[in-house]
């Protein structure tokens, strides 16, 4: 009697197959991508610990009407994951709304993308878990890209202040991601999202008065893509939360790595160009993204009597 395949066990169908949590990070991945350009037109008016600062502390207050119910059961646990993961929120996001004050949008997003590569390298420095081989190629291809996307003249005379900050922004990035992917199985997701929103609000209102930012004049500029991002990283940082639960660290980088190929998209519809060299930098740098999480096929080993 002849058995047709099921081809729902297809190891090679399952590897493709996109679950609930991440096609919600595919949906998130394309919002975050489209914050760049927003976040440096608000540039012109408004400072970046200011911003960061009004950004998150309206994602907190909003996730705070939303979770309102579930601080009364707030745990220690909860509190500390928030805080840590709030920190880096506000270190990343502040260096890098720092250097959207002098670079685009589309190059920020790029160099942004390196965070991936560098999830495996602080999982082998921080839990001694080594990474591959690809991981290094990766690695290797997105600072080629990143030279090229920065320009002739970054190795001779260095990156400019702008891609210096953004390329350290992605430390904290990359540990976001981590320390995420550690707590989202042992805390409360509304708990922890209201705790790291607000304190990576706090966070970047604190850090004007140590870098000498003072607050901006009031313009509508400022106030409305703040409010309106701070909507969006409520929705983001709740989505991830939640959604990293299942989906572990390496995979979910797979899916942002597209995210500066929707902040290139649409910085090219407003009016972003990038000259060839440049996009072939862009290019390196999501190649090296990808490979950077590939993992090779393991050969099934043949059954006796079929060799």
């Amino acid at each position: 009697m002849l058995h047709t395949p099921d081809r729902t066990r297809d190891p090679a169908r399952r590897r493709f197959a996109v679950s609930r949590q991440e096609g919600a990070l595919l949906a998130i991945t394309a919002l975050w991508g489209s914050t760049f350009l927003i976040v440096h037109l608000a540039m012109e008016h408004s400072g970046p610990w200011f911003f960061v600062g009004l950004r998150f502390g309206v994602a907190g207050l909003l996730g705070l009407v939303i979770f309102h119910r579930s601080v009364r059961g707030m745990r220690w646990r909860d509190v500390g994951a928030g805080a840590a993961i709030g920190v880096s929120i506000a270190l990343g996001y502040g260096l890098q709304t720092m250097g959207l004050q002098t670079i685009s949008s589309s190059t920020s997003a790029f160099i942004t993308a390196l965070y991936v590569p560098l999830v495996p390298l602080l999982q082998w420095l921080v839990f001694r878990r080594a990474p591959r081989p690809l991981t290094l190629v990766g690695v290797g291809l997105a600072f080629v890209g990143l030279l090229l996307l920065a320009g002739p003249d970054a190795l001779t005379v260095g990156l400019g202040p702008g891609e210096i900050a953004t390329l350290v922004s992605t430390l904290p990035i990359a540990a976001e991601i981590l320390l995420i992917g550690l707590f989202a199985k042992s805390v409360d997701v509304g708990r922890v999202t209201i705790v790291q929103l607000l304190v990576a609000g706090g966070a970047g209102f604190l850090a004007m008065p140590i870098v000498g930012e003072a607050a901006p004049a009031f313009s509508w500029a400022w106030l409305l893509p703040g409010v309106g991002l701070g909507v969006a990283s409520c929705v983001i940082q709740l989505t991830m939360n939640w959604a990293q639960r299942s989906v572990s660290p390496t995979r979910a980088t797979i899916i942002y790595a597209g995210e500066p190929v929707w902040a290139g998209v649409i910085g090219r519809i407003a009016g972003d160009r990038l000259p060839p060299i440049a996009i072939a930098g862009a290019g390196l740098i999501v190649a090296g993204v990808i490979v950077s999480e590939l993992r090779p096929a393991k050969r099934r080993e043949t059954p006796p009597g079929l060799g």
